[in-house]
């Protein structure tokens, strides 16, 4: 664990403010859900919950699905990272923080097909995507689970002759939609 020097108390109600810094750089947002954990020691460890990484497994059974059947790399995020992937460069964005880009259109629930022939500009999928420059199509989709926008499917190409039609919209939102049933229930 890494020290910050930040001490805070705690008031008549049991609450302890989390300083804007440290909200700031872990991405916590008002209203975002934390996970309490407690070790041995006596230490109490805040972590922010992702319900959609409590589907780890089948999200990457389901991105090596959706890869295989459309030849494409695809990613299923979270609201921060990237959870799963299957593809081509999945090490480049497997568990890396999502870009600021993404972020706002999974906020603004965009559904997003972008074709480099057609002039559309493509948007990193992680902060550290040094991708983005070889990417000629791309699909995002939100994922909502009872209201809330929780994740997004992301569908990439790189082969200079393709493009992302209707059918790969689709296939994303069916993912999505499913995605986001299965948190439901």
């Amino acid at each position: 664990m890494k020290a910050t020097g930040i001490v805070r108390r705690i008031d008549e109600l049991g609450r302890v403010v989390i300083p804007k810094e440290i909200r700031r750089t872990l991405r916590i947002r008002e209203g975002d859900p934390l996970e309490i954990f407690t070790d041995r020691e006596g230490e109490i460890i805040l972590k922010k919950y992702s319900p959609i990484g409590e589907l780890g497994d089948f999200a990457r059974e389901y991105a090596d699905s959706l890869a295989l059947s459309s030849g494409h790399t695809v990613a299923i995020c979270d609201k921060d990272t990237v959870i799963a992937v299957s593809g081509n460069k999945v090490k480049d964005l497997l568990d890396k923080p999502i870009n600021d880009a993404l972020e706002r259109i999974m906020q603004n629930r965009e559904r997003r097909v972008a074709n480099l022939k057609d002039g559309n500009e493509m948007i990193s999928i992680t902060l550290s995507d040094t991708e983005v420059d070889e990417y000629t199509a791309q699909v995002v989709v939100p994922i909502i689970s009872a209201g809330d926008t929780i994740g997004a499917v992301v569908m990439v190409s790189r082969e200079p002759n393709i493009t992302m039609q209707q059918s790969e919209l689709l296939v994303c939102e069916t993912a999505a939609n499913f995605l986001g049933k299965q948190m439901e229930s």
